[in-house]
C-alpha cells in the first residue's frame, strides 16, 4: 500500500514527479539540506512500517531495518525516476504489486531447501 500510494501521488501530478525526481537533485547545497530534512520524515515513516512488520511477525526477526529501508526507498525512487525519464509512458501504480512481491519474496523460488 505504501508503494502504491507513493506511485499514485507522483503519477497524478506529472510536474511534482519531475521536480522530485530530477530538479531537486541538481539544486544547491542549501536547498538539498532542506530537502533532506523533509525526506527524513518520509524515511522515518518507512522505518516505522518495517519495524511494525517485524514486531508483528510479518518479517524475519533478523531483518536489518536500516538496510530494508534503503532497499525499499532505492527501488521506489529508481522506478519513479525511470518512469519520469521515459516521459511517463506507462502506468506507474500498476508496478506497485510486482515491486511489493519482489521486495517481500526476493528472487528465490517457492521451493524449500529440501526440494532442491
Amino acid at each position: 500500500l505504501f508503494i502504491k500510494k507513493h506511485f499514485e501521488l507522483l503519477s497524478s501530478d506529472r510536474h511534482l514527479a519531475i521536480v522530485t525526481q530530477l530538479e531537486l537533485r541538481q539544486s544547491n547545497l542549501e536547498l538539498r539540506l532542506k530537502i533532506n530534512e523533509i525526506l527524513k520524515g518520509y524515511l522515518t515513516i518507512l522505518e516505522d512500517i518495517i519495524t511494525e512488520g517485524k514486531e508483528a511477525g510479518e518479517f524475519k526477526n533478523t531483518l536489518d531495518v536500516r538496510l530494508a529501508k534503503q532497499m525499499i526507498f532505492g527501488t521506489v525512487d529508481e522506478t519513479v525516476t525511470t518512469w519520469v525519464m521515459n516521459d511517463q509512458k506507462y502506468d506507474l501504480p500498476k508496478l506497485a504489486d510486482s515491486i511489493h512481491e519482489l521486495l517481500i519474496h526476493g528472487f528465490g523460488s517457492q521451493k524449500t531447501k529440501e526440494e532442491k
